[in-house]
């Protein structure tokens, strides 16, 4: 038998060495320069984050770059030194003119005091002010996750706008007894003052939190620093229904704009739910007067000001439904009050047409210098494309069309200056600078690499296309295909015949692109087949695709892995005899699936946060209405499912068919996870230990959903690979 890299030693050598290619995640353009000799340059400033497994931590660090260009095209481009570590910076932005730049900064308290948070400006060579929030005691906590977090300037540059928790009044016992504190009191009565009185009697009321990765986040409160005066006011006239964030400062600074989630009548979990009724708002400083910009009835998110400041464009989707979907590019004109809708929702994806918006926002700095067309990366099919588009007429061009195939992502445009992340299954993320060209010649983008990755040696990947067979062909969605991506290792004593390793996405809305993902990397260098499948369902393929499956889930999902493992094996020399199923969440439902419903096929398994029974899960997790969608179900949110509907939760999930498991389980729980709680995983552990099955259960206290934490990642790794390298 071919043989696979087995000793621990070299396999945590191997994680080791591929879990330091650093991720790219934000870039930023200084202003232009113009030399002596006439030639225009700028600087970029990217922010990177890596594994540090000895820290157990992600760094990030930071790494600038000289670009010379002359308005059409890149003359050079290079680095300017070596990189530097950034410690404790939760948000950074650079002023319009680039002349300032605003960090909102954690600073570890003194002995037994808890983490301060300071505002920071700094100018070109110096710290200009650094404000002490905690201190000041207007909010709380100030967001810097991106669901709500912001920190926009004022386009006068006097005024820094970010998002905060709303303050707490304090609360005490019924029964506290101490002495009167002197000092802060009222002039008039000697009594304290009354908004400083604690209550009584409010101690443990529960507060409602924005679920999965956001349970400190519950009321936001938008916050404004005046730079000159040092001084925080939080703004008033956000409607009590709504929390407000993704703010920024109105055309001419007069008041903010902002989007609005309504929490009424109870928050459900937010992460990766662009499906929530949210809409547009405009708040007056002066008069506190708020206005709505959007419909009502819709979920809205990602609004982005034109650089002529005359029109916002932000993300639309149906409110409920899919949580992620094909999404609708809107347009609002600040001065004629218009709204138009510039892309629609796409039902099918072809080949040389816009293949639809599937993205979780639009990047941060998105529009060209024309303030008439913008940039935007997209998943195209199991690809990820960049794409420039013209909001006066729709119409759509890709930058990347001839370009290597993979995974591009826009990380910011500026004067017309474009940066992207490139990667591919067997190259980590890389960094690519181009002109956008004039409009009409946008297909000739020439692309530069500034930073290059050295290509992982022993990985060959393609993607394949599969249709389903005719009985298995949606009734009202017929003709659908679907994806998948199959990394094979290229060299070494198991390329000729290697097992297979199948893994089946999340979401279910969601997909893999062609970039690069640890797991697949480490697993393929090891000796693995990887199979990466985008099942009807899957984000980049259409609309209809998304639609096609709730109500399907664990039969049509399933059906489509199988085919697709079936052909695979039919067609590419792999050991038929040796495959296994590793999944997280929605892949992990389907991973369980498979197990029961084609147990001869399947030799091992390893899931993590698996939802193994969708009606135990309906009443534990913070986004019931997955439950019922997913189910066929119609969700709101006094909706109370009746024995009919129950049943049909579970018929749909693995637990029904636990009996017929053979294969060994090694099951990975994120203690904290609010989105699939651990029960779920316990309650299939408990099932397969009854029957007799092998199974095996990793806890990791303080991870969530995601399983992301570095020490829970790579141990997590290690002991799937054990387990496969065992049982296959």
């Amino acid at each position: 038998v071919p043989q696979v890299l087995s000793s621990t030693e070299e396999m945590v050598e191997l994680y080791r060495e591929l879990s330091q290619h650093p991720g790219l995640s934000a870039a930023c353009l200084g202003p232009d320069i113009t030399t002596q000799y006439g030639g225009k340059y700028c600087s970029l400033y990217t922010e990177w984050s890596q594994r540090d497994l000895a820290r157990a931590e992600n760094v990030k660090f930071c790494r600038q770059y000289l670009i010379f260009h002359d308005g059409v095209s890149v003359v050079y481009s290079g680095p300017a030194g070596t990189c530097s570590e950034i410690k404790d910076e939760l948000l950074s932005r650079e002023s319009p003119s680039g002349a300032l730049k605003a960090v909102l900064r954690k600073v570890p308290g003194k002995e037994k005091e808890k983490e301060k948070q300071f505002l920071e400006v700094w100018d070109q060579n110096r710290k200009v002010k650094s404000i002490d929030l905690t201190a000041l005691d207007k909010h709380g906590s100030v967001y810097d996750d991106d669901q709500f977090g912001c920190l926009a300037w004022s386009h006068s540059e006097t005024h820094l706008l970010y998002v905060a928790e709303k303050k707490r009044p304090k609360a005490e016992s019924f029964f506290q007894s101490k002495a009167p504190e002197l000092g802060a009191s009222d002039e008039d009565t000697g009594h304290p003052k009354k908004e400083d009185a604690p209550l009584k009697g409010e101690q443990f009321v529960y507060h409602e939190d924005w679920g999965e990765a956001l349970s400190t986040r519950s009321v936001p409160v938008l916050c404004a620093l005046d730079i000159e005066g040092s001084s925080v006011s939080v703004l008033e006239g956000v409607p009590e229904h709504l929390s407000p964030g993704q703010a920024f400062w109105s055309p001419g600074d007069t008041g903010v704009v902002f989007v609005g989630w309504w929490h009424e009548p109870f928050r459900l979990g937010l992460r990766h739910c662009t499906n929530r009724r949210s809409a547009l708002f405009y708040v007056d400083l002066t008069g506190g007067r708020c206005e709505l910009l959007s419909e009502d009835t819709r979920a809205v998110w990602s609004p982005r000001l034109s650089p002529d400041r005359c029109r916002i464009v932000y993300l639309e989707n149906d409110a409920l439904g899919p949580h992620q979907q094909c999404s609708r590019l809107r347009m609002y004109d600040w001065y004629t009050k218009h709204t138009s809708t510039v892309l629609e929702a796409v039902p099918r994806q072809a080949w040389g047409a816009f293949p639809g918006i599937y993205c979780g926002a639009l990047p941060g700095l998105c529009w060209a210098a024309d303030s008439r067309r913008l940039v935007l990366d997209t998943a195209q099919r199991s690809q990820q494309d960049v794409f420039v588009v013209d909001t006066v007429t729709g119409t759509t061009t890709s930058l990347t069309a001839d370009a290597p195939q993979g995974s591009w992502s826009v990380l910011t445009i500026d004067r017309d200056l474009l940066v992207a992340r490139f990667s591919t299954p067997s190259c980590p993320p890389t960094l690519k600078v181009a002109m956008l060209p004039d409009a009409g010649r946008e297909a000739q983008a020439r692309w530069v690499c500034l930073q290059d990755a050295p290509p992982v040696p022993g990985i060959s990947w393609g993607i394949r296309t599969l249709r389903p067979p005719p009985e298995q062909e949606h009734p009202q969605y017929g003709g659908l295909d679907f994806d998948a991506i199959l990394l094979r290792p290229s060299e070494g004593p198991a390329a000729q015949k290697p097992p297979l390793v199948v893994m089946p996405h999340g979401g279910p809305h969601s997909v893999f692109t062609a970039g690069w993902m640890l797991y697949p990397a480490v697993l393929c260098r090891m000796g693995f087949a990887v199979l990466l499948v985008n099942y009807r369902g899957s984000l980049g393929f259409g609309q209809d695709s998304v639609a096609s499956l709730p109500g399907n889930v664990g039969t049509q999902d399933v059906r489509d892995v199988q085919l697709c493992v079936e052909r695979v094996l039919q067609e590419e020399s792999l050991d038929a005899g040796r495959v296994a199923l590793v999944g997280g969440s929605h892949g992990g439902f389907l991973a369980c699936h498979l197990l029961s419903q084609f147990p001869d096929t399947y030799r091992a398994c390893v899931v993590r946060n698996p939802v193994v029974n969708i009606a135990s899960m309906v009443a534990t997790t913070d986004i019931p209405d997955w439950c019922l969608t997913e189910t066929g179900l119609p969700y709101t949110p006094d909706a109370l499912p009746d024995p009919g509907q129950w049943t049909e939760m579970l018929r749909k999930s693995p637990m029904c068919y636990v009996d017929r498991v053979r294969a060994p389980v090694l099951l990975l729980l994120g203690e904290d996870d609010r989105r699939v709680p651990p029960k779920q995983g316990l309650e299939y552990y408990r099932a397969l230990k009854a029957r007799g099955v092998p199974t095996r259960l990793l806890w990791y206290p303080g991870n969530n959903h995601a399983l992301a934490g570095v020490e829970a990642e790579a141990d997590g790794f290690v002991n799937m690979a054990l387990w496969l390298l065992k049982h296959l």
